[in-house]
């Protein structure tokens, strides 16, 4: 068995190198256009130079995101966009449309094209078409069972890669494909604008009872009809393995770094564990653990096992589990006092239990002991944004090391 890459989101030069440190074999970014994602920070031509250049310095591979559904005022953009990135050194492109397919094999022909799940790989004879056409890779539909992925590896060839989603949100249309967002705010999903209308709040109204509300209800508290649960396979990475899956991919460019990185971290962590030993595997239950310490909504397993029923969807709200924050960031660590510098993400106080995690190795419990702020005077309390704070450590820490909490119940 070859070890699959575990690709993992970049939306900022911050979170590519953080999704790198803690594990990802590769990262997909997206420049100032084009990418699906207008509300993520994106990259500048020098963070992109920058940021290739930490990853290949490391041995990773960096992909570049061009895959909205284009109309004709985008085509003699992308043409000069596509012109721009050639020479930067990507080591793939993804696309979702024929027409930018066809633009970037003839202005880039040495550049891997991976197919975008936007373009509805759901079968071995779409995925044979594209292979036929030149692409490297194809990202699969996340409506797709283990038995499907499994009869298109079956009947495609071994260097065509196959892509899938293992972690994230899911999206309630067709591979993401969605007109809800334009009809109702005029932001485009296919153009990286989407409003997340899916997440809204909806009542019934009767054609002959205008200005009549009436709640589509589970309980008394109503019902968002279109919040899916969000997908996690952790606890199925030899079924993903097996399934011949080249990529596992997180889903995320609009999250928080120490989203990305708790969530990359995890995922390596297990894959290695499986990998080391595939006979006598099992499932680290504290990974679990972990993924539940980031802002999520439930976890669902998609449409791996079978399609997703009444329980796939969050019927009562919209919001995101959130029950630990982020509170500080290691900047400095001195190895004789055991004091660390810490820059203040989120108020904490002195006496507080956190946690501390850096990249691939365990977090570890710290109580908060004396604080004392950039003057040298002692503090109860870290309350001012970004403020740097320094206290004593059980243990030594690095640089962009990460201090979570519990937030009260």
């Amino acid at each position: 068995m070859k070890k699959p890459e575990l690709l993992a989101p970049g939306g900022s030069l911050e979170k590519l190198k953080t999704v790198i440190e803690y594990g990802a074999d590769a990262v997909y970014i997206g420049g100032e256009a084009f990418s699906l994602r207008t509300a993520s920070e994106n990259f500048t031509d020098d963070e992109i130079a920058e940021g290739l250049r930490f990853a290949h310095e490391r041995g990773k591979k960096v992909y570049l995101t061009a895959n909205i559904i284009p109309h004709n005022s985008d085509i003699d953009e992308y043409e000069k966009f596509i012109a721009k990135m050639r020479p930067m050194g990507f080591d793939a492109v993804l696309v979702a449309d024929p027409g930018i397919f066809d633009i970037t094999r003839t202005l880039a022909p040495e550049l891997p094209v991976h197919i975008s799940t936007q373009a509805n790989n759901t079968n071995y004879r779409s995925a044979l078409f594209w292979h036929r056409m030149g692409a490297k890779r194809v990202v699969l539909a996340r409506e797709m069972s283990f038995k499907e992925i499994a009869e298109i590896r079956r009947n495609t060839p071994p260097e065509l890669e196959l892509e899938a989603f293992v972690h994230g949100a899911m999206c309630i249309s067709y591979s993401g494909r969605c007109l809800l967002s334009n009809y109702l705010t005029s932001r485009d999903a296919n153009l990286g604008r989407c409003s997340h209308p899916c997440r809204w709040k909806y009542s019934l109204v009767e054609e002959k009872r205008p200005g009549q509300y009436m709640d589509v209800f589970e309980n008394d508290r109503g019902t968002f009809i279109f919040n899916s649960k969000d997908l996690c396979m952790i606890e199925h990475i030899p079924e993903l393995v097996q399934s011949g899956i080249t990529s596992f991919k997180i889903e995320g460019r609009v999250k928080t770094a120490y989203y990305a990185a708790t969530v990359t971290g995890a995922y390596r962590r297990e894959i290695d564990r499986y990998f080391d030993d595939p006979e006598n595997y099992s499932f680290n239950p504290a990974e679990l653990e972990e993924l539940c310490k980031v802002s999520h909504r439930p976890y669902t397993t998609g449409f791996y096992y079978h399609k997703p029923d009444s329980e796939s969807q969050v019927y009562t709200t919209s919001s995101y589990i959130r029950d630990y924050e982020l509170i500080g960031i290691v900047l400095d660590y001195d190895e004789k006092t055991g004091v660390a510098a810490v820059t203040q993400r989120n108020r904490f106080f002195k006496g507080d239990e956190t946690e501390i995690m850096g990249p691939l190795r365990p977090h570890f419990t710290q109580v908060i002991g004396e604080m004392t702020n950039e003057e040298g005077e002692s503090i109860d309390v870290a309350n001012h944004p970004e403020m740097i704070v320094r206290f004593k450590v059980d243990r030594p820490v690095k640089r962009g090391d990460m201090l979570r909490k519990k937030k009260p119940e």
